[in-house]
């Protein structure tokens, strides 16, 4: 009796092994087939399936993981697919902007070959040739500091320092163009006021704006700039007399060589205020216009008093 009991045993637990391995081989068979399938949706880009409700099993746990790895993958594809749209634009924008001085400083030179030329219109073309060659360097200039903003290759040096002496810079620059047409400047800013900021990437930020500002405020205008500390920002404030903008412009002027139709005879490229918006925007800040026609405008910077 007790042998008969032995056998019997052994035969349910052969049988139950039997079946555990049964299950486990289709186990083993149903993982490699949602692991082919879901490797075919990923490599085609379509949405996996799941195909096994259950989060515990072995393939729950490794649904989630190929779920994570395929959205880091088309993460970083999409970025790549931006980065090289942005690069096409960028070399048709460089391709754009150059065409007119160097086809103007081959105009010039092949006028300077010319016989019947007397000495003083000689130096009034070489004097243009030399513009052009200017305005090209600060095209190129300009043009490099974009690409490093874009393309991320810009390596910002955040310190939290007083602003105070940033603001100072950025003045000094611009003080001989602001003398020449009479404009006054003038500035409310605690020399105590601590800001987290990349003190020369800021300063060109700063700069460009008072730029913008002396170029089109009447000689005889002003120029108000201010600082002052808020809970979670700092706020600096540049306010000028000049013509004022639109306010369907006003969202426009932002973008890469833009420039209003009626100031297209003065000088400049239109991508100063894009510079600004990019440095101020890797600085976790952003940048607000507020203005009318005829009544000047206000550029407000907005930057965070601690490092985000």
């Amino acid at each position: 009796m007790a042998e008969i009991v032995i056998i019997a045993v052994l035969f349910t637990g052969a049988a139950a092994l039997g079946i555990k391995y049964l299950r486990m081989k289709q186990d083993i068979y149903d993982f490699g087939t949602y692991l082919d399938e879901c490797l075919d949706q990923m490599i085609a880009g379509k949405e996996m399936r799941r195909m096994d409700e259950s989060e515990e099993s072995m393939w729950g746990r490794t649904y989630d993981k190929l779920k994570k790895l395929d959205y880091i993958w088309k993460k970083q594809n999409q970025k790549n697919i931006e980065e090289k749209k942005q690069m096409k634009e960028l070399i048709s924008d460089i391709s754009h902007q150059t065409r007119t001085p160097s086809a103007n400083m081959k105009l010039y030179l092949e006028i300077l070959t010319r016989e019947d030329l007397t000495e003083e219109e000689r130096r009034q073309f070489l004097r243009k040739i030399q513009l052009q060659e200017e305005k090209l360097e600060f095209l190129m200039e300009s043009l490099v500091k974009m690409s490093r903003l874009e393309t991320g290759v810009l390596t910002l040096h955040m310190e939290l320092q007083p602003f105070y002496e940033t603001l100072v810079r950025a003045v000094a620059a611009i003080v001989p163009k602001a003398e020449k047409k009479k404009i006054m400047i003038y500035v409310d800013c605690a020399e105590t006021l601590l800001l987290c900021h990349d003190r020369k990437w800021t300063e060109e930020a700063v700069f460009n704006l008072l730029d913008n500002a002396v170029k089109y405020t009447e000689p005889g205008g002003e120029i108000n700039i201010s600082a002052k500390e808020q809970e979670i920002y700092t706020k600096i404030s540049i306010r000028d007399t000049g013509k004022g903008i639109e306010q369907s412009r006003q969202a426009e002027i932002f973008q890469r060589f833009y420039r209003e139709p009626e100031v297209s005879q003065k000088e400049g490229i239109g991508i100063g205020l894009y510079l600004t918006r990019k440095i101020i925007t890797v600085q976790n800040g952003y940048i607000e216009v507020h203005s009318e026609p005829g009544k000047g405008a206000e550029f407000q910077i907005y930057l965070p008093r601690k490092e985000l």
